[in-house]
């Protein structure tokens, strides 16, 4: 186990490391050199900065936060615009850059992200967080299950497409597919395979003529031709699942329970 501050002078560096969804992977240092951790080159980054880190051994979630100016060229204000640094998984840690020897303080992942004009900063989320979530299912009118995920059972390639972006309009914030102007998308995802945003699940939230009107902004420099997943959607009724699925059998709601306002309803005289 490496030991710091041990002595009256040390080399030792911060490090952290992002790793984003769409498989690239950024390393920066305190230091004023370049440093090379674990095979990856860690950028000198001195405008960047974590803050305190707080670790306990209770359940509560560890805080951390990280805050610098947008002056690397790997965190520019598109790129955090576009959502690429959303849900990307951080490391931060100490590194002795005389001998290399690193350990690694802080582990979670990207949550909001606020610019503010030519600086930025990043809430981080602990690995803790996945403690927060409910062990036991919620009653809900609605189904629980994810569309085509576990507990929906129903098959993701019926109803996926992959097909080229044909029109975009930044104005609404939408795109069109050739061929698609169903209803039935809306609630569903779209996720682009090429491009600036690649690997990114966009939500399809409304829908506008024959076009997707989508929950995340889209990149400045995304162009028509880029191939996309395309998933249709579910209101998670009752309704849609058994008179458009046929898969009430799997339905994970209850939807006939009744409200918190039982109690309440007076008789009807009918």
């Amino acid at each position: 186990m490496t030991t710091y501050f041990s002595n009256e002078l040390e080399g030792v560096a911060n490090f952290w490391r992002v790793f984003r969804q769409d498989g690239v992977a950024l390393g920066f240092t305190s230091h004023d050199r370049d440093i090379v951790i674990d095979g990856l080159t860690h950028r000198a980054a001195p405008g960047i900065a974590p803050s305190a880190i707080r670790r306990d051994i209770s359940l509560s979630s560890d805080s951390a936060e990280v805050e610098g100016v947008l002056s690397h060229d790997s965190i520019c204000e598109d790129d955090l615009a576009a959502g690429l640094f959303d849900d990307a998984s951080v490391e931060i840690g100490a590194v002795d850059w005389e001998s290399g020897a690193s350990s690694t303080l802080y582990s979670g992942s990207i949550g909001n992200v606020e610019n503010h004009h030519d600086a930025f900063s990043a809430e981080l989320r602990s690995a803790k967080v996945l403690l927060e979530r409910d062990l036991v299912p919620r009653t809900s009118p609605t189904c629980r299950a994810g569309f085509c995920g576990q507990g929906c059972n129903l098959s993701a390639a019926q109803f996926t497409s992959v097909l080229p972006l044909n029109a975009i309009d930044w104005e609404t914030n939408s795109v069109t597919f050739e061929g698609l102007t169903a209803p039935d998308y809306i609630d569903g995802e779209i996720r682009f395979l090429d491009g600036p945003q690649t690997g990114l699940t966009f939500g399809v939230v409304d829908i506008i003529g024959s076009a997707f009107a989508l929950d995340r902004q889209l990149a400045s420099n995304l162009e028509v031709g880029t191939m996309a997943i395309v998933r249709q959607g579910c209101d998670h009724t009752l309704a849609t699942c058994q008179g458009r699925f046929g898969n009430s059998i799997n339905f994970r709601g209850e939807p006939y329970l009744p409200g918190n306002d039982l109690l309440s309803r007076y008789p009807s005289p009918n």
